[in-house]
C-alpha cells in the first residue's frame, strides 16, 4: 500500500496548486447544468476522505470490514459545502488526504488482504479499496479541472 500512499501524496501536491487558482466565484458555479459546484465536489471528496480514513483504519484493526454506503447528495447538502469558503475546503481536503497518505504508508502489510464490504458492493481486499479511493479522487479532480481548461 506504500505505492498507493506515494501516489496519493503526489496527486494531492499537484492538485492543491490547481485548486488554489480557482476563484471563489468560479468554485461556487455549477460544473455542469444541474450538477454540483466545485465547492460541492470538493466537499464530496472531503466526505470520501473521511469515510475512507475510518474504513482503512478499522479494516486494519480487524479481520474484515462491513461498512455502510452513504448518501452523498444528502451529505453534500447537510454539510453546506456550497456556503463554505473555498480556501477552507481546499485546506481540509488537502490535509485529510495527506493524513490518508501517511496512514496508508504505515498500515501493516499483512493487512493488505483484509476483506472489505462497502454497502451492497462485492467485497474487496483493503489494498484494492485504497486504490479505488485514489481512482475516485482522480475522477472528481478531473471534473474540477475541466472548467478551468475550457476557460483558457
Amino acid at each position: 500500500m506504500r505505492n498507493t500512499a506515494v501516489r496519493l501524496a503526489a496527486i494531492v501536491a499537484e492538485a492543491e496548486g490547481h485548486l488554489r487558482v480557482i476563484p471563489e466565484r468560479e468554485a461556487a458555479a455549477a460544473l455542469r447544468s444541474g450538477g454540483w459546484s466545485a465547492k460541492q465536489a470538493l466537499g464530496h471528496l472531503i466526505d470520501s476522505a473521511s469515510n475512507n480514513h475510518q474504513r482503512f483504519v478499522r479494516a486494519a484493526l480487524q479481520d474484515g470490514l462491513e461498512w455502510p454506503s452513504y448518501d452523498q447528495n444528502g451529505c453534500v447538502r447537510i454539510e453546506a459545502f456550497q456556503e463554505a469558503p473555498w480556501d477552507m475546503l481546499i485546506d481540509v481536503w488537502s490535509a485529510m488526504n495527506r493524513l490518508l497518505s501517511h496512514v496508508l504508508a504505515h498500515l501493516p502489510s499483512e493487512k493488505a488482504q483484509v476483506r472489505c464490504r462497502i454497502g451492497g458492493e462485492a467485497d474487496m481486499p483493503l489494498e484494492e479499496l485504497a486504490r479505488a479511493y485514489v481512482a475516485h479522487l482522480q475522477h472528481h479532480l478531473a471534473q474540477l479541472a475541466e472548467p478551468r481548461l475550457s476557460s483558457r
